[in-house]
This record gives structure tokens, C-alpha cells and sequence, in this order.
């Protein structure tokens, strides 16, 4: 099969297109041909050689597929078959032409959609679910504030927010990305080059804070996090894109307000884990995008031989959305 390496951690055209033996499916798994992989940014870190693959993990890049399955390993489950298109959270490999899954971790391909929309769904609504639902405890009525509200994670984040009858709010970097956002449904968009958006949330409700914080900047949002927060609040860090340093951070104010301080990567999670995540969305998200009333944004697309092309984008931050590989 074709596959992405990284011949040695570094920059984007450290990654090569070579050809690699087929993988085999081990217990519990299932083997899937893959049509499309999305791009993300824990992708660009383990390039730079920053994010290590987990014990028992694929080292090729890529954490969510859409494909067919072409075959199972021993004790698969009855779902999914062979012949069945699925799309996927993979544990590493997505950025080849066939790729090894657990079967728990799979789902269909929502009513209406190819393998380009499935594939840009595992990731983000996996990561967006997991956080939001299982370890903030998002409750209708509640507010939201969704840090880079244009990215992947953030327009999937903004949907299920409303779709959880929470209300958004986003910080974004520019104009555009605000426009987009508030299209999604976000509540209101807050330019972090142009505003403070610790002031802007205290005007917005009232001088009482949001209720969740989901943020991927880390150490230098902390304590404006925290600032941003009501009583009972609760600040998950799913990333540290800004760094995991943080000064001058008000502790007091966690005591003070009952804050709660998580922070979660999925990847490291185990199977049965990730298989209550796939259970959650097939029941609850799944419908909703099979009848329209979300749905994944994609930025770009780019074939796999562009590989390098695709992670410069996403480096740049100028993307809305999703970028994902056709590997049709």
C-alpha cells in the first residue's frame, strides 16, 4: 500500500509517499480501505516529533479514516462487515491506503454523506463529545466559550454546543472566521486581536462568566479562562498551541468560585473508552447529521502525494474547518 513516513521529526517536507506492507488486523479490529483521512494537529505535532504514538500504536500519522472495511480481525464484532463504509478513529496509520481500527471506534457514514464529509467527522466530533459531554457535563441552557471557534474542533464544538441546547460562544482571529462562526450558530464571535475576550464574556452575560471553558491555547489563557468562568465553572485544556507555561494565575479564584480544572487527550484513552464516545454520537449526534442539522465544515481537500501542501495549510491558520486527504 501506498503510506506517509516521516523520515526523520521536522518540518512538513520531512514526510515521504513510499510503499508499505499491508496492515493486519489484530483482535477486535477491523481492516478498512481507506477513501479519505483527515488532517489535524496532533498530526503536525507527532511530525515534529513532539506527540509519540502511544504503546501498541501505529507510527504512521492520520487518527480518523473513511473507508470500507475489507476485513476483520479475530474476535471483531458483528458490526461492522465487510463491505461496510465506515468512518473511523484510528490510533494511528489514517494517512495510508489501508488502515487497522478497533471496531468499537467505528461508525457509519451519516445519511447523505461520501467518504470526504465521513472522514472529517471522527476526530473533532469524537474530541468535542468526549470533552464537552463526558468531562464538562454540558446541560442544556448552559454557555459555552469555544477557543479558535473556526477550526476543526471549534465549528464541531459550536454545532454540538447548540445542539445540546447550550449557547456558544467563540474567540476567532479575524473578521471572516467571526462571520462563519456566528453562521454556525455561535452566540457571539470574539476577535482576540482586536478585543479582550475575558471583558467581552463578562459583558455578554451579565458580569456572571460561562459556564465551560473548552480551550486549546494552555498556559497563557489560564488565568483569563478562569477570570472568564461563573460559579461552578469548569475549564477543560484539550491543548497547549500556546505553550504549557502559565504565570500570574489567580488560584484563589478556582477556591473561591468552585472551579473545576480538567485536562484530556484522547489519544492515550483505551478502546472501551472511545467505544462509549462512537456510542454516544451514533445515538445522539449521528441523527442530526444524517438530517442536516449539523454538519462537518471542510476548508480543502488535497490528494495524498500533497501531504506536505496539506500540513503547511494547517501551520498557516488560515484555514476554516476541516483539511483532509482524498485518497480516492
Amino acid at each position: 500500500m501506498r503510506a506517509v513516513i516521516v523520515r526523520e521529526p521536522g518540518a512538513p517536507e520531512s514526510m515521504v509517499l513510499t510503499d508499505l506492507p499491508l496492515p493486519v488486523p489484530g483482535p477486535g479490529e477491523v481492516l478498512v480501505r481507506v477513501q479519505a483521512a483527515g488532517v489535524n494537529r496532533p498530526d503536525l505535532m507527532q511530525r515534529k516529533g513532539l506527540y509519540p504514538p502511544p504503546p501498541g500504536a501505529s507510527p504512521l500519522l492520520g487518527l480518523e479514516i473513511a473507508g470500507e472495511v475489507v476485513g476483520t480481525g479475530p474476535d471483531a464484532a458483528d458490526w461492522p462487515a465487510i463491505g461496510t463504509p465506515v468512518c473511523a478513529l484510528a490510533n494511528g496509520g489514517g494517512y495510508a491506503e489501508y488502515c487497522a481500527v478497533p471496531a468499537g471506534q467505528c461508525l457509519p457514514w451519516p445519511d447523505g454523506f461520501d467518504a470526504i464529509r465521513a472522514a472529517a467527522l471522527p476526530e473533532t466530533f469524537f474530541t468535542v463529545w468526549s470533552n464537552l459531554v463526558m468531562t464538562a457535563h454540558v446541560a442544556a441552557g448552559e454557555t459555552v466559550l469555544i477557543h479558535g471557534g473556526a477550526g476543526g474542533i471549534g465549528t464541531a464544538a459550536i454545532q454540538t454546543v447548540r445542539a445540546l441546547g447550550a449557547v456558544p460562544y467563540v474567540t476567532v482571529g479575524s473578521a471572516d472566521k467571526a462571520t462563519l462562526c456566528r453562521k454556525l450558530g455561535a452566540e457571539a464571535a470574539i476577535d482576540y486581536r482586536e478585543e479582550d475576550f475575558v471583558a467581552r464574556i463578562d459583558a455578554l452575560t451579565g458580569r456572571r462568566g460561562v459556564d465551560v471553558v473548552l480551550d486549546v491555547i494552555g498556559g497563557p489563557y489560564l488565568d483569563r479562562n478562569l477570570r472568564c468562568l461563573a460559579p461552578g465553572g469548569r475549564l477543560v485544556i484539550i491543548a497547549l498551541q500556546g505553550g504549557a507555561k502559565a504565570q500570574e494565575v489567580g488560584v484563589g479564584r478556582i477556591l473561591t468560585r468552585h472551579l473545576t480544572v480538567a485536562g484530556t487527550t484522547l489519544r492515550p484513552r483505551d478502546g472501551a473508552y472511545k467505544a462509549r464516545v462512537a456510542k454516544g454520537l451514533r445515538g445522539t449526534l449521528w441523527p442530526k447529521l444524517s438530517d442536516g442539522t449539523i454538519a462537518p465544515l471542510i476548508h480543502a481537500t488535497f490528494p495524498l502525494a500533497e501531504v506536505v501542501e496539506a500540513h503547511k495549510l494547517m501551520e498557516s491558520g488560515s484555514h476554516s474547518g476541516k483539511i483532509v486527504l482524498d485518497l480516492r
